[in-house]
Order: C-alpha cells, then sequence, then structure tokens
C-alpha cells in the first residue's frame, strides 16, 4: 500500500511511515495513491460473513502485502472483538450500534486497530512513540484506552477545558500509566491546531518520536469502512438502496464510508448530518468553505469548525463538487431539534439515542422525505456518555453500565495549559523528558 499527501501527490510512502507519521511533512493527510473495487464474488458472499471475516478481507485488498498475513489477522481479531448490530427502530429505518467496546464508543474499533498497529511498525524503532491526540470527547477515551499499557508508547491527548462530559472526560483523565491528560483554556480546533503545530515543529520531532492517533491518521481511517460493509451485508436481503445518515464532526467517519463505497460497496447515498457547526453541510449548498470556531452544543463530539478530513474527501472525489454533492447531502440539525427528536424517538419507538445518534436520525429522516429506500443512521456514542443531557431531555433516569460507572469512581488527573503553543510545548517538554 502506499500512500501521498493530500497537498503534495508526488510525496509518497509505505504505510508504516504513514501510520507512524501521521501527518505529512507538509501538513497534508495521507491517502491511498490506489483504491480498488473488491472483486464482485465477494459482495455475493458478504451475507453468509461473519464481522470479523468481511473486516479482513475489506483489510486485505486496502492493504495489500504491507504487512504478513498472519499479523493482519491477529490485528482483526483484536479490533473485532464485539459486534456493531443493526437495530430497527421504525420501518426501513435502522440504528447501527457502533458503542458496544471498551469506551461505549465507535472509536473503539479505530483505536484498537492503529494501536496494533502502530506497535506492529514500531517494534524495529528503538525511540519510544509518543501519540498526540485531540478529542471533543471520544478520541480520548478511545485512544487512551486503545494504548494504555502498551509498552513502548506514551499517549497525550489534549481536550478543551468544560467542553467535554464528565464521562468523556474520565475514560481518559483517570488511567495513569502511559496516558498523560492537558486540559487546555480553548475549543477543540485549538487543541487540534496545537497538535498539528507539535508535528511541524523541529525541536519536538528532533526529541520525540511523535505521531497522531487523530482521524488524521490513516490507520483510525482503514477501521471505520468495516462496518458499512458489515451493516450493508445485514440489509442486502431487502433488495432497496441503502442511505447512511453519519453524525460528523472531524469527518472521519464519512471518509471511512467513502472508502467503502470506492471499493464496490454500492452504498446509494450518504447523508452529512451535523450539529450548529456545520461547514460542510454549508459547503455543499454554497461551493464554498468557510472553516471557523466552533461553537459549543450538546453533540459536543461534533463541535468542529474545521474539519481535518475534509481534504480527505475533496480527495476522493477529484475535487468535483458535482460528484460530492451528487454522493452526500448535508443537514444542519439545532439543539432544539436534536431534544425534540430524543423525546420523539423515545415516546413513540421507547429507543433511547444519544444526541450524535439523534442528529444523524434527524439528518435522516429529512433525506429519506418521500423516498423508498432503507436507511441507517450511525448511533456512535452509548446514551449513557451524555447522561445529564438525556437525562436531562428525557425526564428520566439512565441505569449506567458498569464500564462507565467503574470510571466515575475515578480520580481526574489533568494538566492545565492555555492554547498558546509555546505553553504546550514546554509543557510537553518537561512531562515527556520524565521517565516512567
Amino acid at each position: 500500500m502506499i500512500l501521498y499527501s493530500t497537498r503534495n501527490k508526488s510525496h509518497r510512502v509505505t504505510l508504516k511511515d504513514a501510520v507512524i507519521r501521521g501527518l505529512a511533512p507538509d501538513n497534508g493527510l495521507y491517502m491511498p495513491t490506489e483504491i480498488k473495487p473488491l472483486p464482485e464474488k465477494f459482495f455475493k458472499s458478504l451475507p453468509e460473513k461473519s464481522f470479523s471475516e468481511i473486516s479482513f478481507q475489506v483489510a486485505s485488498h486496502l492493504i495489500g502485502d504491507s504487512l504478513p498475513v498472519t499479523e493482519l489477522k491477529r490485528i482483526i481479531d483484536h479490533t473485532i472483538q464485539f459486534d456493531a448490530p443493526l437495530v430497527e427502530v421504525e420501518s426501513s429505518v435502522y440504528a447501527l450500534e457502533l458503542f458496544h467496546g471498551p469506551t461505549l464508543a465507535f472509536k473503539d474499533f479505530g483505536a484498537r486497530f492503529m494501536s496494533q498497529l502502530l506497535g506492529y511498525f514500531a517494534r524495529e524503532e528503538k525511540k519510544e512513540i509518543v501519540i498526540l491526540a485531540a478529542t471533543s470527547g471520544d478520541t480520548g477515551s478511545a485512544v487512551a484506552n486503545g494504548f494504555l499499557g502498551v509498552k513502548g508508547t506514551r499517549v497525550v491527548v489534549l481536550y478543551p477545558k468544560g467542553k467535554v462530559s464528565v464521562i468523556q472526560e474520565k475514560q481518559f483523565t483517570t488511567l495513569g500509566q502511559n496516558i498523560t491528560a492537558i486540559e487546555v483554556d480553548g475549543t477543540f480546533d485549538d487543541c487540534q491546531t496545537l497538535v498539528k503545530k507539535a508535528f511541524q515543529d523541529e525541536e519536538l520531532r528532533a526529541e520525540f518520536f511523535l505521531t497522531s492517533a487523530n482521524s488524521i491518521n490513516i490507520a483510525r481511517l482503514i477501521p471505520q469502512s468495516f462496518y458499512y460493509f458489515y451493516a450493508f451485508s445485514r440489509l442486502m436481503h431487502l433488495k432497496k438502496p441503502v442511505v447512511f445518515s453519519v453524525p460528523s464532526g472531524n469527518f472521519g467517519n464519512l471518509t471511512g464510508g467513502l472508502l467503502a463505497k470506492r471499493m464496490g460497496l454500492d452504498i446509494a447515498h450518504f447523508v452529512v448530518s451535523t450539529n450548529k457547526n456545520d461547514v460542510v453541510p454549508e459547503y455543499l449548498q454554497t461551493k464554498k468553505f468557510n472553516p471557523r470556531p466552533s461553537v459549543q452544543t450538546i453533540s459536543n463530539a461534533m463541535d468542529v469548525g474545521n474539519p481535518s478530513n475534509f481534504e480527505r474527501i475533496l480527495e476522493i472525489f477529484d475535487n468535483d463538487f458535482e460528484a460530492l454533492s451528487n454522493a452526500v447531502s448535508g443537514f444542519c440539525i439545532s439543539d432544539d431539534e436534536t431534544r425534540n427528536v430524543m423525546k420523539q424517538v423515545e415516546r413513540e419507538t421507547n429507543y433511547i439515542l444519544d444526541p450524535h445518534g439523534a442528529v444523524a436520525y434527524a439528518g435522516l429522516k429529512k433525506y429519506l422525505k418521500g423516498k423508498d429506500q432503507v436507511g441507517v443512521f450511525l448511533e456512535t456514542a452509548h446514551p449513557a456518555k451524555f447522561l445529564e443531557v438525556v437525562e436531562e431531555t428525557l425526564g428520566r433516569k439512565l441505569t449506567l453500565p458498569d464500564k462507565l460507572a467503574d470510571f466515575l469512581r475515578r480520580e481526574k488527573k489533568s494538566l492545565r495549559s492555555s492554547a498558546d503553543f509555546a505553553a504546550i510545548k514546554k509543557l510537553l517538554v518537561n512531562t515527556l523528558s520524565v521517565a516512567d
């Protein structure tokens, strides 16, 4: 597998280099030079295959000979240890529940895959690998738990003060060992910018072996294509067009779906469902990409004003606006709409949506109006991860899963910093220079 930078197509690297570097030297994102469709016989046999079997074949097809078959099989077996069930919420509308992993969020798939892939590639490296991650919610917990205790790695998570849920925060600030959390007085976009600046800082790169675990790293995106194939395989018997609605912040999840489509998966359409941070739905209407500071919403994991993976999406469509707009529709859902949908769905079906799933459901319903198609919306996190919002909205108490209750009992330990890069750099040097 050979990859190129979205900002310089002549800059090409191996999968190992792309995963270890995270971000290209020119600040571009890595993309495969070639994405071939899977053979027709693979799609015909999809309904008979397990989630793990599908994932292994997709990964083998995309990655090729970048690592031994036995190693890839081990990584897939480690990644796919929990289900991603489809739940029919109403006629022809399904929730794809991606929250049955260790931290009850979809990013468990990407984090577990990446931790093993990076661990494999890093065996010959003599320096400790430092994984920098910015989080608007679930990335921090998934990455921290995925890499917890992995030898030869340190994880530093930057997150915006007061802008992640208490449960999300506890999932990555209470772990200790090789995990460090830094609470930044700013927004997620500030945190993401700080991570990118760290990668470009010559002094930091000379002293530390830095890489990223955000969806800017291609290793996070590869497994996010798996569950599109799996969900589609469970709907093929309906013989209707299938539409996926993706709650979107940094747009890694949508990019995973678009990769699946490029590999031949017959997805009829994608719906980009955002909260008030709607730069991509706005682009789909105006042809103008206008990134701006994010605003805080009740679906906080999607509070992103300048989504990194938009570069990859443009690459997938060769910067052809018409092709992109024919394949993807965008809808902006307000907090009031989100709460109303949560109450309506719970009242009519007894299904409890988390705020992000509610945004995806609302966008899907807007798109499906008058169409004879099957709709799938991604439920990316367990409702209990947003306990205050869900309980306040529904006017009822939720039963907290044991996994989350355990995190809440632990003591938060985090460092604090302004959003100034000099302050972050000093903090990183002081923290990473201290031996475990």
